[in-house]
């Protein structure tokens, strides 16, 4: 199918706005028993992923790799590792998901490979070869020490001897996680050729990973902080990473150049798009950088909504702060990922349909493209799971103050009454634990009120209002645990202006609003509050959208 027919009906700015579904390869669905989720277990879930109403799906990595970070250690490119399949079944995913409407997008891990990369074998055999300079090598001090004081992710300075070169090499990740030296052109280059060998493949997009890493500054040690912080990956005040200000080692401004030169490539495949995993304490000015401008990503993501708080107050400050710098740029949401614990854990809600309900209205509504984590649509709460269970290599280093991402990571519930949730029919490669069989997939897909069916309401009420889909939005202040916000389209005929009122309480709020304010005839059942006399009445943790003329401006006294 070629890229015009696939992108004819929803245009080549697909990406704005829409919905992507995040898979974990690992833990979606097992076709062949070996407890291991792979490419043809995608392929048979991809009908319950168009049931959603989704928009694309995002590959984690599939790629040939050790597995020392689960695929995030690419040795390979362009291979398909074999416990997930083949090309010919990447193809086939390919071609079955355009079938049903589903663009695909896929992981790049563009920072690093694994040490067990034919690139990285080369550069650290000596200091002459060809790829001497693809990764980024240091001599060691006078007193042998690491050329910086910069620190691991995953615990420990960033440096590693080879006794092969005698020098340190970065890796800001793991020690098998080499950094590639962006400095270099012949490696963008060459990067930029591992890029187009999928998109003549025919992806329509790329996650582009921890992409504020691709560039280090001068070899300076980064400067102290006075009180250690809670960072992204789990990176918590017991980690010493979390002690320095990064201002050497990531975020430089050459990255913008090389982002530049990525756009370029893409442009070249109309309809494709990209999306920026940004890791920052700056996070908010990096995603609007990153994305202003039209010739650098096209949206990008932080861990701002991946933490703990999710008071009103503090979605309020983030989102406003975020419009107020994006300009023309795009930015994208999410609430989960495969790096942080599940939100019905950590934002309190595991069993409370209508706290779950209030997240998923939360999210749909704001301005930007979204990007839901494979079972959040159930409400899984995080896997309570043994050291002995544990596999993250995060989560073995930092016991028991950090317990790791394998929580998240389990295997996608199918079926409660059936061993591992119909996951595999081998023994999985993390348990399935029994909490999780109770939402599986099978359980609420005939139950009227589940949370799945509540995406799927919502979902498709999105679809129909070009506003909560494309428009503007605009917040108006917190009152009484109460996050209340309009979207507009301005071009949209006819034009309407959405009002949303979110009840982040547990308790009943009433509201003055707008005389003009009239309820949506097509609203799903989850959206419970109600509109009359210059009043909304919203029931804990309630839900409630609105119409109004397509005015100027709203004055909406709450």
């Amino acid at each position: 199918m070629s890229r015009q027919t696939i992108y004819g009906k929803l245009g080549q700015d697909w990406w704005r706005g829409a919905v992507i579904y995040q898979i974990y390869p690992r833990s979606f669905m097992d076709s062949n028993g070996d407890g291991i989720g792979d490419l043809p277990g995608v392929i048979e879930k991809l009908d319950y992923i168009a049931s959603l109403g989704v928009d694309a799906i995002w590959l984690s990595p599939f790629f040939t790799s050790p597995m020392k970070d689960f695929g995030y250690d690419v040795a390979d490119y362009r291979g398909v590792d074999p416990m997930f399949g083949t090309l010919d079944d990447f193809d086939r995913l390919v071609e079955a998901a355009h079938a049903r409407g589903l663009k695909v997008t896929i992981d790049q891990v563009l920072s690093h490979t694994s040490d067990q990369h034919p690139w990285f074998a080369e550069s650290r055999a000596s200091r002459d070869n060809p790829k001497a300079d693809w990764y980024v090598w240091a001599d060691a001090k006078p007193d042998g020490s690491p050329p910086t004081n910069w620190q691991s992710v995953f615990g420990g300075s960033s440096w590693q001897w080879d006794t092969r070169r005698c020098q340190y090499y970065l890796h800001n990740f793991l020690v098998s996680q080499p950094d590639l030296n962006f400095r270099n052109p012949e490696v963008v280059e060459a990067i930029l050729g591992e890029v187009r060998f999928w998109l003549e493949r025919g992806v329509d997009g790329f996650r582009l990973d921890a992409v504020n890493f691709c560039t280090h500054g001068e070899l300076e040690d980064n400067p102290p902080r006075t009180q250690a912080v809670e960072s992204f990956l789990g990176v918590r005040p017991d980690n010493p990473y979390g002690f320095q200000q990064h201002l050497h080692d990531k975020t430089q401004p050459e990255n913008v150049a090389f982002l530049e030169k990525l756009r370029a490539l893409l442009d070249e495949y109309p309809g494709t798009t990209s999306v920026g995993e940004v890791g920052d304490d700056d996070s908010l000015n990096v995603m609007a950088a990153y994305t202003q401008g039209g010739n650098r990503l096209h949206m990008a993501y932080s861990f701002d909504l991946l933490g703990e708080r999710h008071d009103p107050e503090f979605l309020h400050r983030t989102m406003t702060a975020m419009e107020e710098r994006i300009g023309d740029g795009w930015p994208c949401w999410a609430l989960g990922n495969h790096d942080v614990p599940r939100v019905a854990t950590r934002w309190h809600a595991e069993g409370d349909l209508a706290k779950l309900r209030l997240y998923m209205a939360f999210l749909l509504t704001q301005r930007g493209s979204i990007c839901l984590y494979q079972g959040e649509e159930l409400g899984l709460p995080e896997a309570e799971l043994t050291l002995e269970q544990l596999v993250d290599p995060a989560g073995l280093t930092f016991w028991p103050a950090y317990k790791g991402r394998d929580g998240c990571r389990t295997p996608h519930p199918w079926c409660g009454d059936t061993r591992h949730g119909d996951f595999s029919h081998g023994e999985p490669w993390l348990p399935v634990p029994d909490e999780h069989l109770d939402l599986a997939m099978k359980q609420q897909d005939g139950a009227p009120d589940s949370l799945l069916n509540a995406y799927r309401a919502f979902l498709a009420f999105r679809r129909e209002h070009v506003a909560l889909v494309k428009g503007e939005i605009r917040y108006h202040p917190v009152r009484d645990g109460v996050l209340c916000l309009e979207r507009h389209h301005p071009t949209q005929r006819p034009s309407e202006r959405l009002l949303v009122a979110l009840n982040f309480s547990d308790a009943h709020r009433e509201l003055l609003a707008p005389r003009e304010a009239s309820p949506l005839d097509d609203a799903p059942a989850q959206v419970n509050g109600t509109w009359s006399a210059s009043k909304v009445q919203l029931p804990p943790h309630g839900i409630a959208i609105a119409r109004c003329p397509a005015q100027e401006e709203i004055t909406w006294d709450v």
